[in-house]
């Protein structure tokens, strides 16, 4: 038996309070993470701090835990044919992806630009489509709801800037952490596809129906999802356009 093994054997008969003192020793033992030593707070710290945090706090830590797991489950898995290029400024969008095609024909979605989103929960119950219009309009019940726009506030010309428009990227892959269990349970569509905001038809809708598996508009598959973008197909999600009217009571 190892050193290490033997040790993992001390452990395991040890009580919680013992295994605590032990943990706490290692960690003044072994380097802080570098966020550790940006932000001046312990990972215990960090994770005391967002149980005490609101919900928008969460959906916010929860947006960029569907990023990291998109960056570090599913692009390893297309390394063979795909790579990630390097992102300068604040783009809308989260990764800049290209493939043998986009390395060599410079031609439309050559360079195929991914938004990352989570999928919508209430407290700690994912939403479902026909819950979040209600009986303003009416969407497939199975599906699940994703909220799509930016997260900082800003106007330009009087005109609020968090709506993302057509155009501004090229899939959405959307986590359904909250429901499957896993942040890597990616689901993915073509922007196009999208519905629009009733008010103002450049926009993307805020809250779209996602469908929980495969079919003809959203895939689990993210090179399904680029054949279809490059296909040039021209079609609209499930779901009912909700009127202007139910859009601005909806707010």
């Amino acid at each position: 038996m190892s050193e290490v093994d033997s040790v993992k054997q001390i452990l395991r008969g040890m009580s919680e309070v013992e295994q605590s003192q032990v943990l706490a020793y290692l960690r003044e033992l072994l380097p802080k993470h570098p966020v550790e030593t940006q932000l001046m707070i312990s990972a215990e710290g960090m994770l005391d701090a967002i149980a005490r945090s609101g919900d928008f706090t969460v959906r916010m830590i929860r947006g960029v835990f569907a990023e990291s797991a998109f960056a570090a489950d599913v692009l390893p898995t297309l390394a063979d044919s795909w790579r990630a290029l390097p992102i300068t400024g604040d783009p809308p969008y989260d990764f800049l992806l290209t493939d043998a095609r986009g390395d060599q024909v410079p031609l439309p979605n050559s360079q195929v630009k991914v938004q990352v989103k989570m999928q919508r929960s209430q407290g700690k119950v994912p939403l479902r489509a026909d819950e979040q219009w209600r009986t303003l309009v009416k969407w497939p019940s199975t599906h699940f709801i994703v909220e799509i726009q930016k997260s900082r506030k800003g106007e330009k010309k009087g005109v609020s800037t968090r709506p993302y428009r057509f155009g501004e990227f090229d899939l959405l892959a959307v986590s359904l952490g909250p429901s499957m269990g896993r942040w890597s349970a990616f689901m993915y569509t073509v922007e196009r596809w999208l519905l629009p905001n009733p008010d103002e038809p450049t926009q993307l809708l805020t809250f779209q129906p996602v469908a929980p598996s495969d079919n003809d508009c959203w895939t689990s598959d993210f090179r399904t999802a680029v054949e279809w973008l490059r296909s040039g197909v021209t079609k609209r999600i499930e779901g009912e356009l909700p009127t202007a009217r139910a859009h601005k009571r909806r707010g």
